[in-house]
């Protein structure tokens, strides 16, 4: 079987797994206990993968509690973050599962132990509160405890049953991509919910190769609404590890997806030391400010929330906002986030931010905010997708490309909202590679294409009451159907012809009949 039918096959049967065992509970309400589930098993396999080493004839899983020694746990905590005994591994857990009356009690125990383990260890942070959201004791698993083990049994031994192969990398990745793939399908069924959480992997390959383009090293990246984490994982997957040296730095403002997160990143065999994803509003409770500044960034921001803005006079004052001289509308936050990832961003650096197409035109604070960026000529390139790529919203969005290196005044507008870059499927319209490649391609050469892209002096921008919508600068391309008239207009001359003709021929034939 190849690597793509193993994918397929494993994302298929792990689908079915979550359809199958949540009975009548929502998909939604249950995804925390099949991706919890998921990572209870990764994080076992990978931790028995380390103590044992290589060596086939340690085998983790069946050694007793007792042979472990504290300097055992306390040299695996330094280096994994956390700890897991051979009993609380997902192997043995999963096998007893369906005849063990107090399981979930025991599964409670094991997720407190696992954090507990990381206490007083740099880690502590990283580790705590990781399996808050797998509520053993919920009534989502059922009114009893039996019908709640039941439940809990079933989810351990539907993914007890996957076949990921032998931990290596490239099982690692498998596991990595069940996690996407999961996140990816609970989003797509969740509504309007569901984009609050996950960037659609396209859409996130595009926006991390624009803040990363033609850096052959970043110190970090970074997310200031970093969702389950997709967008900073995909700068992973497109570049070379040591490229992003001191790695991934994100904050989230709702704690399951903040859970989320940080199981992702484990997922993707990030180790603690090299994330760091934080709880908390942003805009009011910034995290990283001794971090910054750094040389990428992205972002996928909730799209016009309201935020408290001049009801809180400091505001005005902070280092993020007081160079533009203005707020955001506290009915629109939408620029609170550029200008917070604006003031992380380094002097080498790249911003990609997705954002609501509105903020580019009005007028009031949010033209005073784009007066600032463009007269300080922070703005590299402003380019429209198509409609419908994310979930719960059909809007055609664009993504904000900022730079503090640039070396012209000009701004680039890129059209990329028409049929030619977008493939049209059931629910959503999806981003191509060859899409992605052509908007790098005119991102990278700045050139001007018809109807496409063009580079625009920001004088003309300014000029143009600092109008930084796409269409305002680029000419819609003509898809009409090319009439010729001259054809047409001898086609209708034989048609009245013919109809004249036949005319005559039915009132030959009445007349014929009338005489008869």
């Amino acid at each position: 079987m190849t690597s793509s039918q193993q994918r397929a096959a494993l994302q298929s049967s792990i689908w079915k797994i979550a359809n199958d065992v949540r009975g009548a509970v929502d998909g939604w309400d249950f995804k925390q206990y099949v991706l919890g589930s998921l990572f209870y098993r990764f994080i076992s396999e990978n931790f028995a993968a380390y103590i044992e080493g290589g060596d086939d004839s340690i085998a983790y899983a069946k050694l007793a509690d007792s042979v472990i020694t504290p300097a055992i746990k306390d040299d695996a905590v330094k280096t994994k973050g956390y700890f897991i005994y051979p009993s609380q591994l997902f192997i043995n857990v999963a096998a007893n599962a369906s005849i063990n009356e107090s399981l979930n009690t025991d599964l409670a125990n094991i997720f407190a132990a696992i954090e507990a383990s990381a206490n007083g260890y740099p880690s502590e942070r990283d580790i705590k509160g990781l399996f808050a959201d797998f509520d053993t004791t919920s009534n989502r698993l059922g009114n009893t405890v039996k019908d709640k083990n039941a439940r809990l049994a079933a989810v351990l031994k539907g993914v007890a049953g996957l076949d990921f192969g032998t931990f290596d990398d490239s099982h690692i990745d498998l596991f990595g991509d069940a996690y996407e793939f999961l996140i990816s399908n609970y989003a797509a069924n969740a509504g309007k919910s569901g984009g609050e959480f996950f960037t659609p992997q396209q859409v996130s390959k595009l926006i991390a190769r624009l803040a990363m383009h033609g850096q052959s090293s970043i110190n970090k990246i970074y997310d200031p609404a970093c969702g389950s984490g997709s967008l900073l994982l995909q700068a992973k997957k497109q570049f070379d590890d040591h490229i992003i040296e001191d790695g991934f730095f994100g904050q989230e403002l709702n704690h399951t997806t903040y859970n989320l997160a940080r199981m992702n990143m484990f997922l993707h065999n990030v180790n603690y030391d090299k994330f760091n994803i934080q709880l908390g509003d942003t805009l009011i409770e910034p995290h990283f400010g001794d971090d910054k500044p750094f040389d990428a960034i992205v972002s996928n921001p909730p799209y016009s929330v309201k935020w408290v803005g001049s009801d809180d006079p400091t505001l005005i004052n902070d280092d993020r906002f007081a160079p533009a001289g203005v707020l955001a509308p506290k009915s629109k936050a939408d620029f609170a986030f550029v200008l917070h990832a604006l003031s992380y961003l380094s002097a080498k650096g790249r911003a990609a931010i997705v954002c609501f197409p509105g903020i580019f035109y009005r007028g009031g604070a949010e033209q005073k905010i784009r007066q600032y960026l463009v007269d300080n000529n922070y703005v590299e390139s402003v380019i429209s997708l198509a409609p419908n790529l994310f979930f719960g919203t059909t809007i055609a969005v664009n993504i904000l490309v900022l730079s503090k290196h640039k070396t012209n005044t000009t701004i680039q507008f890129i059209d990329a909202s028409g049929t030619d870059f977008f493939k049209k499927e059931t629910n959503n319209n999806v981003l191509l590679d060859r899409h992605i490649d052509q908007i790098m391609a005119v991102f990278d050469s700045k050139a001007n294409v018809n109807h496409f892209a063009r580079s625009i002096p920001f004088e003309n921008v300014a000029a143009n009451e600092y109008n930084l919508s796409v269409s305002s600068y680029i000419e819609a391309k003509d898809t009409r159907e090319v009439v010729n008239i001259t054809k047409l207009n001898a086609e209708l001359k034989t048609t009245v012809a013919r109809i004249d003709q036949l005319r005559k021929d039915i009132d030959a034939i009445v007349a014929e009949i009338e005489g008869s």
